[in-house]
């Protein structure tokens, strides 16, 4: 079977099986590109169908969440987790609460997550989750009565030796907090199954800003591969949150001019830097 034919099976497969879940499609077909000549090139890869079986998500978790609002309302929520794949070690990826966030999205995010989780060389899996809970101008307790609700039905799936949660968008240290204070109430233990925690409780040293100064570390090893210094290079930053915060900062400070920030209102452009 020949590379072209071999990467057409495998998507024209997963096409017709999820052929309304456009971003997972997307991904898939962008990884697929990258990694079918590796699988080729492997007689075991190919004979125990490694590449189907890594596209294909091994759990997906469903459930409601109803929850009982400050005003004393009832609100209806949707929550996903997608363990993805647990071959390295147990599921790791982040939890967002957003109201685009669906099934495709969080699968597409699932499958990224395993490879890069595999890069760092540690023994982790990859998953996603979250809900389509939306927390833009929610109070602090809405928040924390939402993230309550949301750990009571995610927490029969999740373990630090199963599944460990972090924070994704819309999901800080304030969040996780909540999460981690109700899984710690519902299982009596406390135990290392969500990261992105406070100090206070467990949580580690910079990790606030470690995802965006880790992405102009990466920045910076690609240009010093490319024979080419970050310094003096102009860098247009997408978002205005945490990561693209630090990010910013991080370029800044390795002699970058960063010049734009986007945002879902706009963006701020600063020619000068």
């Amino acid at each position: 079977m020949t590379q072209k034919s071999n990467f057409e099976e495998i998507y024209t497969f997963l096409n017709e099986k999820f052929a309304n879940e456009t971003e997972y499609l997307q991904a898939v077909h962008e990884v697929l590109e990258d990694i079918v000549p590796i699988h080729n090139a492997n007689k075991d890869y190919k004979a125990f169908d490694i590449i189907r079986r890594i596209c294909m998500p091994e759990r997906i978790i469903y459930f409601t969440v109803s929850w009982m609002n400050s005003d004393g309302n009832i609100e209806v929520n949707q929550g996903w987790r997608v363990q993805h794949n647990s071959a390295m070690g147990p599921y790791k990826g982040g939890l967002r609460f957003h109201p685009t966030v669906n099934l495709s999205v969080l699968k597409f995010l699932a499958f990224e997550q395993c490879f890069k989780n595999a890069l760092t060389g540690l023994p982790m899996g990859g998953g996603k989750g979250g809900s389509d809970f939306n927390p833009k101008g929610r109070t602090d307790r809405d928040i924390m009565l939402f993230c309550q609700a949301f750990m009571r039905e995610l927490q029969r799936h999740i373990g630090a030796n199963t599944d460990v949660p972090a924070g994704d968008i819309n999901v800080g240290a304030r969040e996780i907090g909540y999460l981690y204070g109700e899984y710690r109430r519902l299982n009596n233990k406390f135990e290392g199954v969500l990261t992105g925690k406070g100090l206070e409780f467990g949580g580690s040293y910079v990790r606030t800003e470690a995802t965006g100064f880790g992405l102009i570390y990466f920045l910076e090893a690609v240009c010093r591969h490319q024979g080419t210094p970050i310094e003096g290079k102009t860098i247009a930053v997408s978002g205005a949150g945490n990561v693209a915060l630090h990010a910013a900062l991080k370029a800044v400070e390795k002699g970058g001019k960063v010049i734009r920030c986007l945002i879902a209102e706009g963006f701020y452009i600063m020619r000068m830097g």
